[in-house]
């Protein structure tokens, strides 16, 4: 009997659409006949998405769900605009959603082989393509999970073309729930969706980041010919202005220029009379 080896999953799952589990057990059954594998697969309806299994998918939607402490932003691709607005198409977003917030998957590939409500997430996407009739990729996903005392808040933009997810952490219970609070978490979520930061503050920028960034103001300061010391402080000034650029709670706030985030989270905690703090935060935007 012929070895079934990975390489040949993976050839069968690309050229079908069918999840890994099942083309293992095809591939089995045709003793490693790709072509044979096909049609077994074809057979018990787990192909009959193949031929939409090529086609691009550059539209769809992301969606935002929080549950307790934990919450996800998903995005699920399709083919067509049209698709991605109707009803049916925002159900089977909502479906995988949940799927991914109820398991924490690592990663897509593990999402997929999962099971939700009685059947495999895979199982459940190839019946959504059959529905929809329109080839479908759940192609991207973040889950934040709160640790301590705060909140998550969720927002969507532009009709499901960006979805953010916000880590709050602060003192009182109560906080969750006031009106203020959550008008303000509503606008650093809109920040976030409309400024793409790099990250929460200057600390937190990864240090890949932080490192290339700095090579590349070295290299702009020497250009100037001017002596290493004043070099030196022109690529700290300019390393300062990214941060301020590409880091939340740094970053002017959008609705008034006037202070920035940080200043506007702590004008409402003092409303609060609490401590507010963001912690992290996600943000998926359709054709990233």
């Amino acid at each position: 009997m012929a070895q079934i080896t990975a390489a040949m999953v993976k050839e069968l799952r690309e050229m079908t659409g069918a999840g890994m589990m099942e083309c293992k057990k095809a591939l089995t059954e045709a003793e490693g006949d790709m072509d044979a594998a096909v049609d077994v697969l074809r057979t018990r309806g787990l192909a009959a998405a193949a031929k939409k299994a090529g086609r691009a998918t550059n539209e769809g939607r992301v969606n935002a769900l929080v549950d307790g402490n934990s919450g996800v932003v998903c995005q699920v691709n399709c083919e067509t605009d049209f698709v991605a607005l109707t009803d049916k198409f925002q159900g089977y977003v909502d479906t995988f959603t949940k799927a991914v917030l109820a398991n924490k998957p690592a990663d897509v590939e593990v999402l997929l082989a999962s099971t939700y409500e009685g059947s495999t997430v895979q199982e459940q996407l190839t019946e959504a393509i059959h529905v929809i009739g329109e080839n479908m990729q759940i192609a991207n996903f973040k889950v934040l999970v709160m640790e301590s005392t705060g909140a998550l808040v969720p927002y969507i933009h532009m009709n499901g073309k960006i979805g953010v997810l916000v880590s709050f952490t602060f003192n009182n219970d109560a906080t969750a729930s006031d009106e203020r609070f959550l008008a303000m978490g509503k606008d650093v979520a809109m920040q976030i969706a409309a400024m793409n930061p790099v990250s929460v503050d200057a600390d937190s920028v990864p240090a890949e980041i932080r490192q290339h960034e700095m090579d590349i103001y070295v290299a702009q300061a020497a250009e100037s010919g001017k002596p290493e010391a004043i070099q030196q402080k022109i690529a700290e000034g300019r390393m300062h202005k990214f941060f301020k650029e590409s880091c939340l709670v740094e970053q002017d706030f959008v609705k008034n220029g006037d202070f920035s985030v940080q200043q506007y989270i702590d004008s409402v905690a003092k409303e609060l009379g609490d401590e507010i703090k963001v912690t992290d935060f996600a943000r998926i935007a359709l054709g990233d």
